[in-house]
């Protein structure tokens, strides 16, 4: 299984893309997928404006990031919390995102993470940014995960300082990646039965009827 893993927040020394690096390491730890995390600063995505779509198209870092979506078969977001809420960079990735034909992101597995340095964690981001992913039909994951005090909760080891913290992230992770290998083998298993070839078989009658192969 692939995940593809971005942080909402742009700066260098960002406390999300720092919880990108524990998740990806809890993943890879547990032989769960293969992970790629995308840093969305070089991107340089400029704001959605519909005349700039007009005269210039879809810019290439949303192209570049929609391949990568595309081909991945989960997804991990880890947002920051502006005045309560999701903030703007990630927003504005959406909306781009949202402007590709097809969608990238519909269908695609979502787990959303939050770390902030205040007490709450995020958690009401997480709220807010679960909205515009599901208008866009991606199956965000129900269990949602905020990390409080994340300037002191995240340690240079890429592991949390709490060790109950870091279980319970550990067991959401990796529920998470079951979930979205279960639907995986579901969606394959679905689409082996919608494109089974088409069998004559005879009839009583001597005549022949057709039906799909199970």
């Amino acid at each position: 299984m692939k995940v593809l893993i971005f942080s909402g927040s742009l700066r260098k020394e960002s406390l999300n893309k720092k919880l990108c690096h524990v998740v990806t390491d809890i993943f890879h730890k547990n032989n769960l997928a293969e992970v790629h995390y995308v840093d969305l600063q070089p991107l340089n995505i400029p704001v959605y404006d519909g005349d700039f779509e007009t005269s210039q198209g879809i810019p290439a870092g949303i192209m570049n990031l929609g391949k990568q979506i595309t081909a991945a078969d989960a997804i991990v977001v880890c947002t920051p919390e502006y005045n309560g809420s999701i903030p703007g960079s990630l927003k504005n990735v959406i909306d781009w995102l949202s402007r590709e034909k097809p969608v990238p992101l519909t269908g695609k597995q979502l787990l959303l993470l939050a770390a902030s340095p205040g007490a709450l964690g995020g958690t009401r981001s997480l709220w807010h940014t679960r909205q515009p992913f599901e208008v866009l039909n991606t199956h965000v994951y129900p269990e949602m995960m905020g990390v409080p005090k994340a300037h002191e909760a995240i340690l240079p080891t890429n592991t949390l300082a709490d060790a109950k913290m870091q279980a319970n992230l550990e067991r959401l992770v990796k529920d998470f990646a079951n979930h979205a290998k279960k639907f995986m083998q579901s969606s394959a298993a679905q689409e082996a039965h919608d494109t089974a070839p088409v069998q004559a078989r005879p009839t009583s009658t001597g005549g022949t009827t057709a039906s799909t192969t199970h």
